[in-house]
């Protein structure tokens, strides 16, 4: 009887996720074929996909930290606007001057890559690693203080007044895809380096032996550790990967807005967390599904509202989320595994 249970159970979750899975690419498929009908609608598909890849890049650098260590980090957008000002001379003047706007593109990325990882590996150990044995709960507090002082020194360093840091203007030129549909470059390119980071992603926690160490912790971290996982190398890893995602989300932003503030993660990382929660908190999967839910409604929602009420179109978006989470508490793909981790 027992095993019979187990067996209803389990049935009664897969059929969940296949009606989830079959509605989700039933609405994709009939969005897609509307819109390409349509050269305005088919603009708004391509930048709502665009949106969505954003997003869930940012969702994704959450969620692994809270797979892993039960540590839902909000200094995490802190982390991308210090890397944006990694790009300029320290100065409290408002004009600034890229330290490495000479430099190969390449170059540039590698450097910003380079930079946002370190600050990432002295946050888990200054602060993080320190506190790991307390509750998770305290660990987010210190990620508020973490992300506050970064936001100080940021403000000591360079000022508080917005900067201008202009950097690969020219992947802001619009492009034509079809007749009457031109979109910037930088949004065809942002779904494309989503798309490749999330495939090398994949296989690095599919293939590698890191990597299945990382999603062996990330089910149960204490059974992990009796089996001789190296907890501290595999927390420093997920660290690294947190931060390394980190930087191409900063290189989008600033490539797109072209201006740094030393607030511009926190809409970031506000977005960023509504997504991993209406994914499924601890759920790579998740991270993604919620991170294109919120692009995508935000920008359909931005296009069909009415003008006198479109610039509310955050608190549609707000309601959106209220809405999926009183239908599934636990997100729309949970993890395999809640329990706390030490």
């Amino acid at each position: 009887m027992k095993d019979l249970a187990k067996t209803l159970r389990v049935s009664k979750l897969l059929s969940n996720k296949k009606v989830l899975l079959v509605l989700g690419l039933a609405i994709a498929i009939i969005g897609i074929i509307v819109a390409v009908t349509d050269p305005v609608r088919f603009q708004i598909l391509i930048t709502s996909v665009s949106e969505g890849s954003f997003y869930a890049l940012a969702a994704l650098g959450i969620g692994l930290l809270f797979g892993v260590l039960r540590l839902i980090n909000f200094a995490y957008g802190d982390w991308v606007m210090l890397a944006g000002y990694a790009l300029i001379l320290p100065s409290t003047a408002v004009t600034s001057t890229l330290i490495i706007g000479s430099f190969h593109p390449v170059l540039i990325v590698l450097i910003i890559i380079g930079f946002t990882v370190l600050l990432s590996v002295i946050s888990e150990g200054t602060v993080f690693r320190p506190m790991r044995n307390t509750s998770p709960a305290i660990m987010m507090i210190a990620s508020f203080a973490l992300g506050y002082v970064l936001q100080n020194l940021t403000i000591m360093i360079y000022g508080g007044r917005p900067k201008s840091a202009g950097i690969f203007e020219e992947l802001t030129q619009q492009v034509n895809l079809a007749e009457g549909v031109s979109v910037p470059l930088l949004k065809i390119i942002t779904i494309g380096v989503t798309a490749l980071l999330l495939l090398l992603l994949t296989l690095f926690l599919q293939r590698t032996k890191i990597g299945i160490q990382m999603r062996a912790a990330a089910e149960d971290f204490r059974m992990a550790r009796m089996l001789g996982v190296r907890a501290n190398f595999v927390i420093a890893m997920a660290f690294v990967i947190s931060g390394f995602l980190a930087s191409f989300v900063s290189l989008m932003y600033v490539t797109q807005i072209g201006i740094l503030t030393f607030r511009m993660g926190t809409p970031i990382i506000v977005f960023a967390f509504i997504a991993t929660v209406i994914g499924g908190m601890g759920s790579l999967v998740g991270s993604v599904v919620g991170g294109m839910v919120v692009g995508v409604s935000s920008v359909v929602l931005k296009n069909i509202l009415p003008g006198e009420i479109r610039g509310f179109s955050d608190a549609f978006v707000f309601g959106l989320v209220i809405a999926i989470l009183l239908a599934r508490p636990q997100g729309l793909v949970p993890a395999k595994s809640a329990r706390e981790r030490v």
